[in-house]
């Protein structure tokens, strides 16, 4: 069912949804081939050849510490040759649980052929880790949890679309999770996938950057969330902080200095924990693309 405004929140509460577990585990990859070669998206413009490509394996491993120190269980997933992208382990699939527990992986149609033979590489991997494999077939792009993200401890999902991912493909992923998709379409180039600029941190908390939704899709966002944090532009673009990562016990894993959304979180409770992913930054990802959530 993809729930269209008014939103299902006038006839149900997030906390009447049923309940979704949290992941404990992520899938990552090695950025051994990470470099930046074309220009995707607005923060690749002027970026072509230029990833310290040391750094990129400093951070990246600075990142992979700081999710097994909070307890994360940490999967890594063979790089392949000419995939310079696949570090960002978030876009090739969507992941979860369908609404009889069982492991589904939704494959990506990818927006850029270049970054197509990604997905056969992370299909094989969760085909060999037991999970169901589907194919959204057609024409229609999809670019995983870029764009489809779980409401964290609830069976519903939110599904951006408009630059990367097609509405129309909500539809079978509503199907196949057997949970509620709620649309929330891109206005912007800039954030082009949902994830820049929309984070759920908890079952009530969120991230979100006003002005890459629409009036409609931010007024959902305000049923869903009681405690919103709205990131300002400077925090948003430079910082990416949209793109953090929420684990259980209360963490987000998030780019250093984004000094008033951690502020906030702080606030709220939250163990923050910060870490420098600059050179993915240049890509237009940070600690949520770098990983995929496994449940």
């Amino acid at each position: 069912m993809i729930a269209e405004h008014p939103t299902i929140f006038d006839q149900v509460s997030v906390t009447e949804l049923e309940p979704m577990p949290l992941p404990r585990a992520v899938l990552v990859c090695p950025p051994d081939c990470f470099d930046i070669v074309d220009v995707k998206n607005p923060f690749m413009v002027g970026q072509q050849g230029k990833v310290n490509c040391a750094l990129a394996k400093q951070q990246w491993l600075e990142v992979m510490r700081a999710f097994e120190r909070i307890g994360i269980e940490v999967r890594e997933l063979t790089p392949a040759a000419g995939c310079e992208d696949m570090v960002f382990c978030a876009n090739p699939v969507f992941a979860g649980l369908d609404g009889q527990g069982r492991r589904v992986c939704v494959l990506s149609h990818m927006r850029y052929p270049s970054r197509r033979p990604e997905v056969a590489t992370h299909a094989a991997w969760y085909r060999a880790n037991g999970y169901r494999i589907v194919e959204i077939g057609g024409s229609s792009l999809f670019e995983g949890s870029g764009d489809a993200l779980w409401h964290p401890g609830r069976r519903l999902i939110w599904g951006g679309y408009g630059h990367r991912t097609s509405k129309e493909v909500y539809e079978k992923i509503s199907e196949v999770f057997d949970a509620p998709v709620l649309p929330l379409e891109l206005k912007t180039e800039t954030f082009y996938h949902l994830d820049t600029c929309f984070c759920p941190v908890d079952e009530k908390t969120a991230l979100v950057y006003p002005p890459a939704l629409t009036g409609e899709g931010l007024e959902m966002v305000r049923h869903a969330f009681p405690r919103l944090i709205e990131v300002d532009e400077r925090e948003a673009v430079e910082g990416m902080a949209c793109n953090a990562a929420a684990f259980p016990g209360n963490y987000v894993v998030i780019q250093r200095g984004a000094a008033t959304v951690n502020a906030k979180l702080r606030e709220l409770g939250f163990q923050v924990v910060e870490v420098d992913t600059s050179e993915f930054l240049k890509s237009g990802g940070s600690v949520f693309c770098m990983k995929m959530y496994l449940f």
